[in-house]
């Protein structure tokens, strides 16, 4: 097949909008929490909520598009997004934090249909453009990284209440998102995509190379999310203002999506496996520097190759994940994936909050190792997994 860079425009245009919520939400969510929660450790649980709306819709919003098609299956996605963001502003009129919550659930499931814009870059991509196509996609979400907290700083002051206005802010970007999506021209779903047929769910998941693709993106998100949630609230435990955060968390999304216009191209040159690899390198990276000082600039430094870091693990495990199945097993598949990486991103992030509060920024910092080692770990054997399989035929 050809590649429709067209979509993939149009694809890259959605991922956008979708971190401007994203990235507008984690920006100002420990703050958000932290004003309306009673118990003052359960801060970051908003964003708990928002991943496990996501993890609660990951395979439904998979077999959803199976049935009715991406263009459809977004929409769907961006409908619950303006609702979402429209009942946290409701919250914070009436301080309530479980409406606040339920708010942030339903952006959870938003985000859910959203993560398969890169599976989307996938299906209208040739072959070999096909890691390119995924970089390109996620490299979209450049423009939310900034427009995300500005959007949130902006507003932030427009209403009483601070942070209702960000709110309403985020509804109005939701339905710029559904317009862009009514665009979308993406291959019909296989007839069977949603059904029964190809091997059991359990024997694609046994896969090392399924196993090594999970992983890869599940720790390497949840990583990233623990650090990045109590990032706002450990700056504010420093004295630094809110504009100082909104500032770090901007350049850690484009540090999250800039490499995308190259991610592609390493992976391509260098493989997969070694890309994966020097993602979890410098996440390991942000860990030393976050550990090295809590100066704006330590902050910076450690976010944004924490972004990074993310960057090359996601892409990488995405590439690896769309060679553990056939057509037919595409949307549960992809569904389990990602319902493994929102579950882990869940625990994370409820993680964040309690552990900023009772540990203290380096201890947090200091625990988040052994998961970036487990995956360096994980991609070295599949490495040895394949360079054995590759030897045996020619032994035979």
């Amino acid at each position: 097949m050809r590649t429709s860079y067209r979509d993939i425009a149009i694809l890259a245009c959605c991922q956008a909008l979708l971190l401007v919520n994203n990235a507008g939400l984690i920006a100002m969510n420990g703050l958000v929490g932290y004003a309306l929660a009673a118990n003052k450790a359960l801060a970051t649980l908003g964003v708990t909520t928002y991943v496990l709306g996501a993890a609660l819709a990951a395979m439904p919003a998979s077999l959803w598009m199976a049935q009715v098609g991406r263009r459809r299956g977004f929409m769907t996605g961006s409908l619950i997004g303006v609702a979402g963001s429209a009942v946290c502003a409701l919250a914070l009129a009436w301080s309530s934090f479980l409406v606040y919550c339920i708010g942030t659930g339903l952006i959870g499931a938003y985000t859910a249909f959203g993560f398969h814009y890169r599976f989307a870059a996938a299906e209208v991509a040739a072959p070999a453009f096909k890691a390119k196509a995924i970089s390109l996609v996620l490299a979209g979400g450049i423009a939310g990284g900034f427009l995300g907290p500005e959007a949130s700083r902006f507003a932030k002051d427009a209403f009483s209440v601070p942070f209702l206005g960000s709110f309403l802010v985020l509804s109005v970007i939701a339905i710029v998102a559904l317009a862009v999506q009514s665009l979308v021209r993406v291959p019909a779903p296989v007839a069977t995509d949603g059904g029964s047929a190809g091997r059991p769910l359990a024997q694609i998941a046994r896969q090392p190379v399924f196993i090594v693709a999970a992983l890869s993106a599940a720790l390497g998100y949840g990583v990233m999310n623990l650090l990045m949630t109590a990032t706002p609230l450990a700056m504010n435990f420093c004295s630094h203002p809110y504009s100082a955060a909104a500032f770090v968390i901007e350049w850690h999304v484009v540090g999250m999506y800039a490499p995308g216009f190259v991610t592609g191209t390493l992976i391509k040159r260098f493989g997969v496996i070694n890309v994966i690899i020097a993602g979890a390198m410098l996440q390991a990276a942000c860990v030393a520097v976050a550990l090295s000082g809590n100066h704006v600039g330590h902050f910076w430094t450690a976010l944004v190759l924490l972004g990074v870091g993310w960057n090359l693990m996601y892409t990488g495990g995405t590439t690896l994940l769309t060679e553990a199945y056939m057509p037919a097993e595409k949307a549960r598949t992809q569904g389990l994936n990602d319902f493994i990486v929102f579950s882990v991103m869940g625990v994370s992030s409820f993680a964040s909050g309690v552990l900023v509060n009772a540990a203290g920024w380096e201890t947090m910092n200091a625990g988040a190792l052994p998961f970036i080692a487990a995956v360096a770990i994980a991609a070295f054997w599949f490495a040895l997994v394949r360079r054995r399989s590759a030897r045996q035929p020619a032994s035979s």
